[in-house]
């Protein structure tokens, strides 16, 4: 039965991905865990035992609490998370009525571990443009919103990510880098099996400006030129990072809500003449 402090499926769905995200909060014993790996994008993953010791991580964010069915845990999660003054609310049917809703769901056989503050930890070549900045945005808003990025020196990318136990990225001769044709971002899609058109059609964008495409995406030379200035406007990798992610925000979202909209000018007037 769906409670007042409930969000469906659908509703959810339309937060994932963008600035206004909740933190969602997995509750699912071991067993369930282990017949279905699979996450809802962005979640981390909580043990319902232990609440009195991790609720106050998450007393600035709205939370969304799943556990297998939207019963027991997670509703008695999220009481205890609004006990301690959190926006708390459960997911309505819980895992599994999100995955008969065909919701986005990322695989964790190639999500990096996780340090003890519960982040994955990330290192590429320092002066990003495009690759470098859209996977950092793939990872924080569907894989892990605390993931820690390192800009380093291209000749200490690999060093780095032995010394520090961090993943390198969009390098050669790694895990995530190029693919043929594909660019990091097409891999990162692929590997944690994030399927979605507005998914799709923003990784089309991606590889054309990052491969000098642009023919096969007339947004592209926008993201190139966006991109290209904000290079240009910080100097800090991190700082660009963090400018940048509106600007991949706004991209996903066209992808997702305003591929069929144009916008003409000047607007005809309703008088006008045929």
């Amino acid at each position: 039965m769906s409670t007042p402090d409930a969000i469906t499926s659908a509703q959810l769905s339309r937060l994932i991905g963008t600035p206004d995200a909740p933190v969602i909060v997995d509750v699912r014993i071991d067993q369930d865990v282990a017949a279905d790996t699979r996450t809802i994008p962005g979640s981390v993953r909580r043990d319902f035992r232990k609440v009195r010791d991790w609720a106050g991580e998450f007393a600035s964010r709205p939370v969304v609490v799943t556990c297998q069915r939207g019963r027991k845990l997670s509703q008695g999660i999220a009481a205890w998370l609004r006990h301690t003054g959190t926006k708390a609310e459960t997911l309505d049917g819980g895992h599994e009525a999100w995955v008969a809703a065909k919701g986005l769901l990322v695989s964790p056989d190639h999500v990096p571990p996780r340090d003890a503050q519960g982040r994955t930890l990330w290192v590429t070549r320092a002066r990003p443009k495009i690759d470098r900045i859209a996977c950092p945005w793939l990872i924080r808003r569907f894989v892990d919103p605390a993931a820690v990025f390192l800009f380093v020196t291209p000749p200490e990318v690999l060093d780095v990510a032995d010394r520090f136990g961090a993943t390198p990225f969009d390098i050669e001769n790694t895990f995530w880098s190029h693919r043929g044709e594909r660019c990091t971002f097409d891999v990162m899609l692929e590997e944690f099996a994030l399927k979605s058109d507005a998914l799709s059609r923003l990784a089309t964008i991606v590889r054309a400006a990052d491969t000098d495409r642009l023919d096969i995406a007339p947004q592209s030379a926008g993201l190139l030129a966006a991109s290209l200035g904000l290079s240009r406007m910080y100097r800090d990798d991190l700082a660009q990072l963090e400018a940048s992610m509106g600007l991949y925000d706004a991209f996903y979202r066209w992808s997702r809500d305003a591929v069929g909209e144009s916008h003409n000018w000047p607007t005809p007037s309703s008088g006008a003449a045929a």
